[in-house]
């Protein structure tokens, strides 16, 4: 097997500036150098990418950077103890000693378990004190080996917590009184065993905090005198935990930046969610409060419904505020909502290209009195003749039906991000009278966000255990939707409708300059965040409208079509510029997206452009946003539509003045694509100047 780490990857007291990004760039180089990685660039931008979304700091000094890369080609460890010392994001100050994990997109198990092998030792504190006093580079990498190969020497601490295999108890290795807890032996003057605690931690990466994690709580247990059983859902492989150990268990840990695979496993048992990292940082907490939560009858739980329903219990446990639940709340319910828009509105598109744009007059009759067998006589003159009209008409009767879920399916998934199943049918209800009072979109929102806090705050209501069984499928539901609804037809019905009627009147007769200044609106909000919480706004605001639109109201097509057409220009920008106008301003794994990034840029994808944005965002989203704002006004300006919500260029038939909308898309591709270009160019980051440069050889 490869070695993972050699005297060519160890710095030993060097100043590598003062921020994470220069030490890890500059470890990244040191990886490329020696021939492990393909290219600088894109490892770094993978490692910083990783770094940017939890901060790889850990109590004691130490920082773990880590990451999967295409570009990694060998498993390997770069170390460096840094002098002076840099903030990595720990809570007790900086790290001097600093282990970058660089593994490959495939790497084999067996290197991925040495990888964690590695983690999990950096929490002992007479490994990380021979690393601090080592002398020489080769003093480093047998210290590492020796770790690797479980060699006393390297860290000669009694009762390694690294000895607990993954899903064994802390009574397993420890041999004292709580392995007799363990296994039913009382260790309490009253008799009766100690607490059971199960724990799950997981991680993006699955390869360093995973296992750290793990560690660090069954040492944290052991110390309180308590059995915890640890499933690590890591990298290097997992042993569920067995059905009767969960089963006897008190309580349980999350320690996840991820779903937990199973959850329903652990259904009932009183549960504590954190970040993965609070498992390092702070396990001896973790455990007291799942102690705490064993003893509390009123405690939260993981729900019976599976793994994904709890998200607003675990977005309170990890403190987000009233802003973040909500914005949450609405992006569930688009996203739910979005497939009944584009699978509807690209059925109505065929059925007005196969029976013509006044099929909407005829469909509902001939639906219900013709039959393939029984083909209509009478039809738009503009359909594809008696069959195209009769399959113009089906197409646009299921589309239309597909639609008419818009509102139910936004409200009601709102509602479920809120109160989990319970909220679903008084979400759906309130939607339903939403749609029936002419509320539209907005009516959608506010019957949503209603039905879910109300089946949310019924939820919460004590009552008799024999009521318990019924509260989800019946008192829930029906409370919600009575108050819910009740409160959409008698007060706020009435004034959203008004709302509503108002912003539709205004955008149908918007032209000249109000309806280009709107599309520029729509192009930045488009580009903003590249399929985020701004894009999905305008998106949702698009799509929202269509069911309004009529060959006398074209101004929804057309807010449609410059919708989709500023999306289309993140991706188609990025490919451009890095596949044709100047590929060595990207890095090799940029280049690889930006072939990738073409195909989904062309069918309205807009998220094809986020590896971009991630390395480098201060460049990508200011050029983003200037080219898709000139999209959106050209589009407006020329009067282009479109009858789908989506698809992009693979939907011509359903985009009125086609033309323009193709032109409109090449003229923001090209002034994005020159844009990042020149700011790649001329806006550059100085670097730090004690970074010594490191000749890449591959």
């Amino acid at each position: 097997m490869t070695q993972l780490i050699t005297t060519d990857l160890v710095e030993l007291d060097q100043n590598l500036g003062n921020a994470p990004e220069t030490v890890i760039r500059h470890l990244a180089s040191k990886v490329a150098a020696t021939g492990r990685a393909s290219e600088v660039e894109g490892l770094f931008a993978d490692a910083f990418a990783r770094e940017q979304k939890t901060a790889t700091g850990i109590p004691g000094g130490i920082a773990i950077p880590h990451c999967r890369s295409a570009a990694v080609t060998v498993p390997t460890l770069a170390m460096a103890r840094l002098d002076p010392k840099v903030d990595f994001g720990a809570k007790d100050g900086p790290a001097d000693l600093v282990f970058f994990i660089a593994a490959p997109d495939g790497a084999d198990q067996e290197h991925l378990k040495l990888l964690s092998k590695l983690a999990r030792s950096l929490i002992k504190k007479d490994f990380t004190a021979a690393l601090r006093n080592a002398s020489s580079q080769a003093e480093i990498v047998e210290l590492v080996d020796g770790a690797l190969a479980d060699k006393p020497a390297a860290h000669a601490a009694a009762a390694p917590v690294d000895a607990v295999p993954v899903g064994a108890g802390v009574g397993a290795a420890a041999g004292s009184s709580v392995a007799g807890a363990a296994a039913g032996e009382p260790t309490t003057g009253a008799g009766r065993g100690p607490k059971r605690l199960v724990a799950v931690t997981a991680c993006p990466t699955g390869i360093a905090h995973t296992y750290m994690a793990a560690d660090s709580l069954v040492a944290a247990a052991r110390e309180a005198g308590v059995d915890l059983q640890v499933e690590t859902q890591g990298s290097s492989g997992a042993k569920a935990l067995d059905p009767a150990v969960i089963a006897a268990a008190d309580a349980v840990i999350f320690a996840v930046d991820v779903d937990v695979r199973g959850k329903e496993r652990f259904a009932g048992k009183p549960v504590i969610n954190a970040p993965v990292k609070r498992g390092i940082d702070e396990p001896d907490k973790m455990v007291q409060e799942a102690l705490a939560a064993a003893d509390n009858p009123n405690a939260r739980r993981v729900p019976h419904f599976g793994a994904e329903e709890q998200a607003e219990h675990e977005a309170e446990e990890k403190g987000e505020h009233i802003g973040q639940k909500l914005k949450k709340a609405l992006l569930t319910g688009v996203s739910y909502m979005i497939p009944f828009v584009a699978g509807g509105g690209l059925l109505i598109a065929l059925g007005f290209l196969m029976g013509g744009y006044l099929i909407t007059k005829y469909a509902d009759t001939i639906v219900v009195q013709n039959s393939l067998f029984n083909l209509p006589t009478q039809f738009p003159d503009n359909a594809w003749g008696p069959l195209g009209a009769y399959l113009g008409a089906v197409l646009f009767k299921i589309g239309a039906l597909s639609l008419g879920f818009l509102v139910p399916a936004l409200a009601g998934y709102i509602a479920y991000a809120i109160a989990d199943r319970p909220g679903i049918a008084p979400g759906f209800v309130a939607g339903a009278v939403a749609g029936f009072m002419g509320a539209g979109f907005l009516g959608g929102i506010v019957g949503g966000l209603l039905a879910g806090y109300i089946a949310h705050v019924v939820g919460r209501l004590q009552v008799a255990r024999w009521l318990r069984g019924l509260m989800p499928v019946v008192i829930i539901p029906l409370l919600a939707s009575l108050v819910a609804s009740g409160l959409m037809f008698v007060i706020l019905g009435g004034p959203i409708v008004a709302i509503t009627n108002g912003l539709n009147s205004w955008l149908s007769g918007l032209t000249g300059a109000g309806a280009i200044a709107l599309g520029v609106i729509l192009g930045l909000m488009m580009c903003f965040d590249l399929g985020g919480p701004v894009n999905k706004v305008a998106y949702s605001f698009a799509v929202a409208g269509l069911g309004a639109a009529t060959i006398d109201n074209q101004a929804p097509w057309q807010i449609m079509a410059a919708v989709m057409a500023s999306g289309m220009v993140p991706p188609l920008a990025m490919a451009l510029a890095s596949t044709v106008l100047n590929k060595k301003l990207f890095s090799l794994a940029e280049q690889e997206n930006g072939k990738a990034a073409w195909l989904l840029g062309a069918s309205f994808i807009s998220e094809g452009a986020i590896p971009f944005a991630a390395a480098d965002p201060l460049r990508v989203i200011p050029a983003s946003m200037l080219g898709g704002a000139v999209t959106g006004a050209i589009s407006m300006a020329a009067g282009v539509g479109s009858k789908a919500p989506h698809g992009g260029l693979f939907v011509f038939f359903a985009i009125d003045n086609f033309l323009m909308f193709v032109i409109s898309i090449a003229v923001g591709t090209v002034i994005t694509a020159l844009s990042v270009i020149a700011l790649k160019r001329w806006a550059v980051k100085k670097t730090v100047d004690t970074v010594e440069p490191v000749p890449v050889t591959v």
